[in-house]
């Protein structure tokens, strides 16, 4: 989409299955586990974009217990909870009390299609972001604002071309946002009346970072 009077590029919408689990009412973070392959009787697995990891069904791996391997899925335990992956699904996220937000570094390993899916906070409220370094701002419907509390219509008004024609939207500021332990403040995003499924993590949050991608890793080294 196209928005004036300042031009907001091209806010795309994905389809990809996010599991987000809440840890007795208090805002967390998620701690993300994907099932990359099997190699024999070892599940390959990927915690939080580190290194991927073989293990055994018995071990444990940054927190992650395999307690049954068969075929292609794993059963894992969590935080104390259950789940079972399949290879190439996306992945699962049990909640993990959120550390200090002072760090620097966010790690992302890409999901099912190659996109960058995450958790985080905005202005303390849990969301699901997908990296969209082809949007200048970060974007959000109206019903992803209005779940999170955002007084997006004291925003001021933007014209935004969709494949519908022209449309308003809102541009506000986020009082902050947080990924992991690294939080940051005063962000510009775009509302609108577009359904989403996703807020969209745009270049007036990744620009304040170095970002680089190592296959399905991707590193965003905070500037600022």
């Amino acid at each position: 989409m196209a928005f004036a009077p300042r031009t907001i590029a091209r806010y795309g919408a994905f389809a990809m299955l996010m599991v987000l689990l809440l840890l007795g009412g208090r805002s967390v973070l998620a701690q993300a586990v994907v099932l990359s392959g099997m190699l024999g009787s070892k599940a390959l697995l990927v915690v939080d974009g580190n290194e991927p990891k073989l293990v055994s069904a018995g071990e444990s791996h940054r927190g992650v217990k395999v307690i049954s391997i068969q075929g292609d899925t794993a059963m894992l335990e969590i935080g104390g909870q259950r789940q079972t992956l399949r290879v190439g699904s996306a992945p699962v996220s049990v909640g993990k009390v959120a550390p200090s937000g002072t760090g620097a570094r966010i790690v992302l390993a890409a999901g099912s299609g190659g996109h960058f899916v995450t958790q985080g906070l905005i202005n303390s409220r849990p969301v699901q972001f997908l990296v969209d370094t082809g949007a200048t701002s970060v974007g959000m419907g109206v019903a992803e604002a209005e779940r999170i509390g955002l007084d997006y219509k004291r925003g001021a008004p933007v014209q935004m071309s969709t494949a519908n024609g022209v449309t308003r939207g809102w541009l506000v500021r986020l009082a902050s946002m947080r990924l992991g332990d690294v939080e940051v403040y005063d962000v510009e995003a775009v509302v609108t009346p577009v359904s989403l499924p996703y807020v969209l993590l745009g270049n007036s949050f990744l620009t304040r970072f170095q970002m680089t991608r190592h296959n399905e890793q991707m590193v965003l080294e905070k500037r600022f």
